[in-house]
């Protein structure tokens, strides 16, 4: 069985400190190798029952749509809730002792982790579609994706009943990888602290990115899912920033005047907008675009003017709205971050994911292209 510790982001953000939960403490990251304290981790205890849950309100009859007909988000349990604490049993006292001490705590909630805000949303789009659409099928139908033996399947539906979360479906590997049956799901998003499995996902052409535990989270919309996006090897292909990289920024702007005209290759998170594209429109049938559930973000390191036709062009000749984008010429994505508030935001650059992080955006990285080559490895601690 292989878990890996969940990657904590360090650089600019390495002050982060795990934050006060049903299952952690304020001691700061696991990263630390602090000696291990049974008695902290009180593992003879045996379980309570769970406070607070609350019910499952389901009204009317409730349906799933076929895989093939939704938009399938799965999500890692490790990024949905923390985990953090079970995570420093496995790796200080073994793989028994870790099944021990989840089932003796089976009915004690995770606390909610980085996705846990973007898949609400999730859900309360759902509830809008299915008020327009009620025998409709095109849903966000959300996978729970675990490397967890089954044992530990009762704590983590105690966990979403007590969240009131409707996720019905998981898949708990034991160990082995997710991403065999991330295709059986017919998967449009795959979401993991654990960076190999993502890169592993990209290259069967999943989108995927890697969420990291944060410190400091923004309040977000209850009622609008806003998700943004950079452009170079995140929407599009990595084809532009191998120029810059290479031959520097005059050289770049030369070659998106000269390619204007020529479309843009797809990236690695093309098809997840689209299929954002898609659930769009339906509320824009039904005459609800100023009142849409869903908010699309471009939020581009380009110049506008030297280099952004090229980017709206291609977006333009796929089909694909925006709703808003934003040119910064290489001004900190950060601060225009904080204002957006977006449930999560994917680049392909660490240091847009930090500069995020440190204004308080969940903000998922996505590794493709030429950039990781050039992406520090002191950026991230922790991982095999």
């Amino acid at each position: 069985m292989s878990l890996d510790p969940i990657q904590v982001m360090s650089g600019q953000v390495k002050e982060l400190k795990v934050s006060p939960s049903s299952n952690g403490d304020t001691r700061g990251s696991w990263e630390e190798k602090e000696e291990f304290d049974p008695n902290q981790l009180d593992l003879t205890t045996k379980s309570k029952p769970v406070t607070g849950r609350r019910a499952r309100k389901v009204e009317g009859a409730m349906f799933f749509p076929k895989p093939e007909n939704a938009v399938t988000v799965a999500v890692s349990s490790r990024v949905l809730f923390r985990t953090e604490r079970e995570q420093k049993v496995f790796e200080q006292k073994g793989v028994e002792e870790y099944l021990r001490y989840q089932i003796e705590h089976e009915n004690e909630p995770f606390a909610p982790g980085p996705a846990f805000p973007f898949v609400k949303a999730l859900e309360a789009v759902n509830a809008r579609l299915r008020e327009l659409y009620p025998q409709s099928e095109e849903l966000f139908d959300i996978v729970l994706v675990t490397y967890n033996h089954a044992h530990v399947g009762i704590r983590l539906i105690n966990t979403i009943n007590h969240h009131n979360l409707f996720i019905e479906r998981f898949c708990m590997t034991g160990g082995s990888s997710p991403i065999g049956y991330l295709k059986a799901w017919h998967t449009n998003l795959y979401l993991s602290a654990d960076a190999e499995k993502v890169r592993e996902a990209l290259a069967e052409g999943i989108a995927a990115a890697t969420m990291f535990m944060m410190e400091k989270v923004s309040e977000v919309s209850e009622s609008q899912l806003r998700v943004a996006f950079d452009g170079d090897a995140v929407l599009f292909s990595d084809e532009s920033e191998r120029i810059f990289k290479t031959h520097g920024l005059d050289k770049f702007f030369e070659h998106e005047r000269e390619n204007e005209d020529i479309l843009l290759d797809h990236g690695p998170l093309k098809g997840f907008l689209e299929a954002l594209g898609k659930l769009q429109k339906k509320f824009y049938a039904k005459g609800q675009r100023l009142n849409c559930p869903i908010r699309t973000y471009l939020v581009t390191a380009r110049s506008a003017a030297s280099s952004g036709i090229r980017a709206l062009k291609t977006l333009r000749a796929w089909g694909l709205e925006i709703d808003e984008a934003l040119f910064l010429a290489g001004a900190p994505k950060g601060p225009m971050l904080e204002k957006i508030r977006p449930h999560i935001y994917f680049d392909d650059q660490m240091f847009h994911i930090e500069g995020a992080a440190e204004m308080g955006t969940v903000a998922a990285h996505v590794p493709y292209g030429i950039a990781q080559k050039h992406n520090s490895p002191q950026t991230l601690s922790g991982g095999k």
